[in-house]
């Protein structure tokens, strides 16, 4: 796959002519509902083995050759010219797929939420089973008592096992939709409770067929750091009893001692020792309360990598990826504003209707667009395309990461999948 990026005035009929591959193959591959609306600034995957460079002007193959990492014989053999210098500007070098990227071999993960899809959350897992190795089924919620509520689980997991998925029991601290520290404050602070609650956890696992279990207890404070540390002990026992995986979530923290009930109870240095691997969210800068940037700017996300490696095995850290952005309505107004969660598709879609141009925040490595609706509001997005997935995957490669892991499957966006393909492969645990 190569991304491209749309100019204004151009055609996806002149897009295909200039790569040399099918119309209806650039169509397939982004899911394009109209291809003859295309948004100035809107990244588009073209289905090519390989990779096209335009030669620059004074450029030679030398250059390209260290720019790909590939030996200067090879572009020529492959582009059959001769001389390695002279080049003529705008000129097309073809680099095949295999001389230069090797796929890395990779752990992927996605969060559902059967809370929010229902009954049609086995739909989106066969829809792209193929590239997980785990999904993380949110969510098992905690009662005082140590007990858990019970979910509709099962048809989601016998869908993993259909596409040798390892399905992980989620264990939250929610509340109606809320975190709730003083409810996860009175298990983690009872040894009785804790111990209810992995009996309980354990049991469910045997009877369903989950194979590992996954922490998600959030806003603990520092007075539960330790307790959490405890439980997640106890809890590698047990698993290990019955060969399972142990997991948690952890807030993305960038420095050691961070202020906040966020982030004090979650303990990096511990959980990567005793967990299998750590899913590290690192998504919601950009959130819908907050005003509008990138939902996860590579900036901070690659803060949050450098930390956590710091402390922690690599092979242990799944870096986490959002699969949607946020559309807000301005002007933003703190306490009020509420911003709308929309995905790929739809930004798109947006940005055709009212016309607008795609702009790409090289910093934030996100793009983003601004337009005025129907009546009269101004609006700004920040979403994910095909370039901000690059850059993320990038960072993983650069840091040798176990892998990565999606919050939340759902939201429609096809080119991230054809880039999963295009960049790794994946590893099944089943």
């Amino acid at each position: 796959m190569q991304i491209h990026v749309v100019t204004q005035g151009e055609s996806l009929w002149r897009i295909a002519q200039t790569y040399g591959v099918p119309y209806q193959g650039i169509i397939d591959a982004n899911q394009l509902p109209n291809p003859d609306q295309l948004v100035i600034g809107q990244a588009i995957l073209i289905p090519i083995a390989g990779r096209l460079h335009w030669v620059s002007q004074g450029e030679n193959v030398h250059q390209v050759s260290q720019k790909y990492q590939v030996p200067v014989q090879d572009i020529l053999k492959s582009n059959q010219i001769r001389s390695v210098e002279n080049l003529p500007e705008g000129s097309k070098l073809y680099i095949p797929n295999h001389l230069y990227r090797q796929k890395t071999t990779i752990d992927v993960g996605a969060y559902v939420d059967i809370g929010i899809t229902g009954e049609e959350s086995p739909q989106y897992v066969n829809q792209v089973g193929e590239f997980l190795t785990y999904l993380q089924i949110f969510s098992y919620e905690l009662n005082e008592d140590g007990t858990l509520n019970p979910i509709n689980d099962q048809a989601i997991i016998n869908a993993a096992y259909a596409d040798r998925v390892v399905p992980l029991m989620v264990i939250t601290n929610l509340v109606e939709g809320a975190f709730d520290t003083e409810l996860v404050t009175t298990v983690l602070q009872n040894e009785e409770l804790q111990n209810r609650l992995l009996d309980e956890a354990l049991a469910i696992m045997e009877e369903k067929g989950y194979l590992g279990l996954d922490f998600d207890l959030e806003y603990l404070g520092a007075e539960n750091r330790e307790a959490y540390n405890e439980l997640m002990r106890k809890a590698r026992a047990r698993v290990d009893e019955r060969g399972y995986f142990l997991s948690s979530a952890l807030a993305p923290q960038v420095e050691p001692g961070m202020v906040g009930v966020l982030y004090e109870g979650h303990d990096y240095a511990t959980h990567g020792e005793i967990a299998d691997f750590v899913f590290l969210m690192t998504y919601e800068w950009g959130w819908t309360g907050g005003p509008p940037m990138a939902v996860a700017p590579i900036s901070q996300v690659r803060r949050v990598i450098e930390y956590a490696a710091s402390v922690m095995p690599n092979d242990k850290i799944m870096m986490g990826i959002p699969l949607y952005g946020y559309d807000w309505t301005l002007p933003f107004v703190e306490g009020e504003t509420r911003a709308r969660a929309i995905d790929h598709q739809e930004a798109i879609r947006l940005a055709v209707t009212y016309n607008a141009v795609i702009e790409y925040d090289e910093s934030a490595q996100s793009p983003y667009f601004n337009y005025v609706d129907d009546a009269g509001l101004q609006h700004e997005v920040w979403f994910e395309d095909a370039r901000s997935i690059q850059a993320k995957f990038d960072l993983v490669k650069e840091f040798g990461l176990r892998g990565f892991y999606y919050w939340v499957l759902g939201w429609d966006f096809p080119q991230n999948w054809l880039l999963v393909d295009s960049n790794f492969n994946v590893n099944k645990r089943v």
